[in-house]
């Protein structure tokens, strides 16, 4: 049995780690276009971000989801280990360079989203990728985000503060990265796009059922 299955664990550990053109593609696809969102949500964000900062500081952490989807959906499609960390760092790419508020701290900061999604796939061997494992995903680019900006932005913050900060972030990443990007890859399945992925071929037998 040793000799037989030997051959198939490595078979699967090479189908895991090779990418098609098509897994790069839609990659380099996604960052991009989640690059060109990030942009939009950081103009919108500075005038958010001013309310909240003279109520209560530490629930600018709600708005931080929606730069954590790209790993979410790049994880959730390719399903392979640095396709969240690529999507991510793409589109903090693209952000930095259309033009934000931060500059190259930008891909710090997409550097430590991905692998936040990347821990969490790794965790699960990259095998499973349902909605609980998107929002596990969301939380933790969350909170590798958070102890980056702990440092860089807030050290002069509280515990108290610092601590909320992470509750309200990690729970934006759980809904907005995590469960809103779950949502959308189920949504683009039914569309037919995903049909050479994994979700694509689970939409089709959940339907067939």
């Amino acid at each position: 049995m040793a000799t037989v299955s030997a051959p198939r664990e490595r078979a699967s550990i090479t189908s895991l780690l090779a990418y098609r053109t098509i897994d790069l593609v839609t990659v380099a696809t996604l960052g991009v276009a989640t690059g060109v969102v990030f942009w939009a949500w950081s103009q919108a964000w500075n005038g958010i971000s001013t309310l909240a900062l003279f109520t209560a500081p530490p629930v600018l952490g709600l708005l931080t989801g929606p730069w954590l989807i790209a790993g979410v959906l790049g994880g959730l499609i390719v399903r392979k280990p640095g396709a969240a960390l690529a999507a991510e760092l793409i589109a903090a790419a693209v952000e930095m360079l259309i033009g934000n508020q931060w500059g190259t701290s930008t891909l710090i900061s997409g550097l430590l989203q991905g692998l936040g999604v990347e821990v969490v796939l790794a965790l699960v061997l990259y095998r499973r990728f349902g909605v609980v494992i998107a929002a596990l995903g969301g939380a933790m680019a969350g909170a590798f985000e958070i102890f980056y900006e702990w440092h860089s932005y807030y050290s002069a913050w509280t515990w108290n503060y610092k601590l909320a900060y992470l509750g309200c972030t990690m729970l934006s990443g759980v809904v907005l990265a995590g469960v809103v990007g779950w949502l959308l890859v189920r949504a683009l399945a039914a569309t037919g796009v995903l049909d050479a992925f994994g979700a694509g071929r689970e939409h089709h037998a959940r339907n067939a059922v």
